[in-house]
């Protein structure tokens, strides 16, 4: 067996093995508390993967670059694709970097895996896709494109050195403690804050994304969540002064933000099929319906 298929074994037994633990009955904060667990007792940073990853070379690495290309300039690669005026690395900060700024480094590791959003087991592409639907306000890329191809080389590049299945220091987005975000406090710390860089009605000064409305991310991205919101302020934000807000703060910008109304996600009603949907989810979901009492919805106006 070749390399390659090694590895793919290799994934398909990991959620293999993720798909029987569910069956036997682990539970989402279990799976949650596993992966923080994972994080916490890993050795290698973000940082220090990226640094040593090397472009290859030949063909592969002409795909990398091309993928690079693609994350940084999505809308003007993609324009088919994409509905919105954000790029990849608009959430993605640095260049894919940022340790607790959602980077890509070791995302390729992980894939295919099982997710509660979804239902089911997915692969990277899907993965890919799921951003281009929700946080690009657009629709699918074909998964044998030479586009696809190359933005999951990069992503495969630049996770060199992550063991299938493994997660590394800094991936993802922190959990936030649960508290409530007040908006009035938010769109005061909005103005004195961010409003230099997205402007006071939002719509960014570029390169500074939009926030809200027709060119920003839609209702059914992760980042239209109050508690992902706030732990990617509290993170990353302001750019150039990153962690200068306490939890509260972050909370509070956060519900000022998500209180905007933005694009509508096509679908988002199937999200979370077997149950589980977090509280902040601002729509209603098949999880929401069957498992938490009835909520109060924001709209999607466009």
């Amino acid at each position: 067996m070749s390399g390659v298929g090694r590895e793919f074994m290799l994934r398909i037994t990991a959620s293999v093995v993720a798909l029987a633990s569910l069956a036997c009955g682990t539970r989402a904060n279990d799976a949650a508390n596993a992966r923080d667990s994972l994080r916490t007792s890993s050795t290698a940073t973000i940082a220090t993967l990226y640094d040593s990853a090397t472009y290859p070379s030949g063909p592969e690495g002409a795909s990398a670059r091309r993928g690079f290309a693609i994350l940084a300039a999505t809308r003007d690669s993609l324009p088919g694709y994409v509905g919105n005026s954000l790029r990849c690395f608009s959430c993605h900060i640095d260049s894919g970097r940022r340790p607790n700024g959602i980077p890509l480094t070791g995302t390729y590791a992980r894939y295919p895996n099982y997710t509660t959003r979804d239902g089911r087991v997915i692969t990277i592409q899907d993965r890919v896709n799921n951003c281009m639907r929700r946080s690009m306000a657009g629709r699918n890329i074909p998964s044998d494109s030479r586009e696809m191809n190359d933005m999951v080389t990069y992503l495969a590049v630049v996770s060199r050195g992550v063991a299938v299945g493994s997660h590394v220091s800094g991936e993802g987005l922190p959990k936030m403690p649960e508290m409530s975000g007040d908006t009035s406090r938010g769109a005061a710390i909005f103005t004195a804050r961010c409003a230099r860089c997205h402007g006071v009605d939002g719509q960014g000064i570029p390169p500074a994304t939009p926030l809200w409305g027709p060119r920003s991310y839609s209702i059914g991205a992760s980042l239209a969540r109050i508690e992902r919101a706030a732990s990617f302020i509290r993170r990353n934000m302001p750019f150039d002064s990153a962690g200068i807000l306490s939890d509260q703060q972050a909370y509070d910008v956060a519900a000022f933000v998500v209180s905007h109304p933005r694009r509508d996600s096509r679908g988002k009603e199937l999200d979370w099929p077997n149950g589980g949907a977090p509280r902040d989810v601002p729509y209603d979901t098949r999880g929401h319906k069957a498992f938490n009492p009835p909520r109060r919805l924001l709209p999607a106006a466009f």
